[in-house]
């Protein structure tokens, strides 16, 4: 059943839409007819999101909706689906709102009485538990850790007596403060870097965070990787 404004008109929706994280393949199929029906696309980057729609032949009205300037654009986006016309909401990879871009908007949606529906597919946190070799029965998504380091072994010693794995989202040039951190207050844990996932020089190093402080050392790799850190046993 549709939902009506008070004016009398349907209500649109907002469709959040995951979308590739490196390969341009991994997009559903319900993605596609999604993006290819919307009124309009809010986007992070509107560069990124050309490049998809690009690869499958689609061309639709881009509104850029990044941080932290996500404001200035809600009145615009909530207007058009107040006025009836449906919005897909995507993120430069991934699932929007998972420390992307989204959450204000899918919040405003909700307290105008829009249709908030999710419509999933790629996502970093899990393609990296996928296949990490780490439990995966119990997880914590932690995100990106405080740049500073104090903020850093904040945040570490209170995730110290979590038994899931816990999963970071960490820029790589920060990867050896991170895992010095990380050993200096977990202890040698499993850790496992899942890098350029989805991408041609996919790559996952594993071993304890001793090891690997040793191995990366002042080693320089590109992009942001997802980080994977065992539980308390």
């Amino acid at each position: 059943m549709e939902r009506e404004s008070g004016a009398g008109r349907p209500i649109g929706r907002l469709f959040v839409v995951a979308t590739p994280i490196g390969n341009l393949e991994d997009i559903t199929l319900r993605a596609l007819r999604i993006l290819s029906e919307v009124e309009a696309i809010a986007c992070e980057d509107t560069r990124e999101t050309v490049k998809v729609l690009a690869r499958h032949g689609l061309r639709k009205r881009l509104i850029s909706y990044f941080q932290p300037h996500e404001g200035r654009k809600l009145p615009e986006i909530i207007g058009l689906l107040k006025a009836g016309r449906d919005v897909a909401l995507v993120s430069d990879a991934g699932t929007p709102g998972v420390s992307d871009p989204g959450f204000p908007l899918i919040r405003e949606a909700l307290r105008e009485g829009i249709a908030v529906i999710p419509v999933p597919g790629a996502s970093a946190a899990t393609a990296a538990l996928s296949a990490s070799g780490l439990p995966t029965h119990r997880f914590l998504f932690a995100g990106f850790p405080p740049p500073k380091k104090a903020g850093l072994l904040k945040l570490l010693v209170l995730l110290k007596g979590e038994p899931g794995t816990l999963v970071f989202y960490v820029p790589t040039r920060r990867l050896p403060e991170f895992l010095k951190a990380a050993l200096e207050t977990l202890g040698d844990r499993r850790v496992v870097i899942a890098r350029e996932l989805t991408k041609i020089h996919e790559e996952f190093i594993r071993g304890t965070a001793a090891e690997l402080v040793g191995k990366l050392g002042p080693v320089r790799l590109k992009g942001e990787a997802t980080v994977l850190v065992e539980g308390l046993k």
